[in-house]
């Protein structure tokens, strides 16, 4: 994978936790965490898709083509 393109889907990875980090933490996760222990669905999925794109542009960064 072509480091520039690991690089944006680094970056990508990042800003997609960021969004999640504040769906977490708003309102609406913070009644649904109250009532049922755990954040709304959209907070879940952008932190895990986030984390995935973060792995794998890491991984593109370090083990990538030269």
């Amino acid at each position: 994978m072509n480091k520039i393109v690991s690089l944006a889907i680094l970056v990508a990875g990042v800003i997609v936790l960021y969004f999640g980090w504040q769906e977490k933490q708003s309102v609406a996760s913070e009644v649904s965490e109250a009532f049922t222990g755990q954040p709304t669905d959209n907070a879940m999925w952008f932190l895990i898709i986030g984390a995935i794109l973060v792995v794998v542009g890491i991984g593109g960064v370090f083990l990538g083509k030269k």
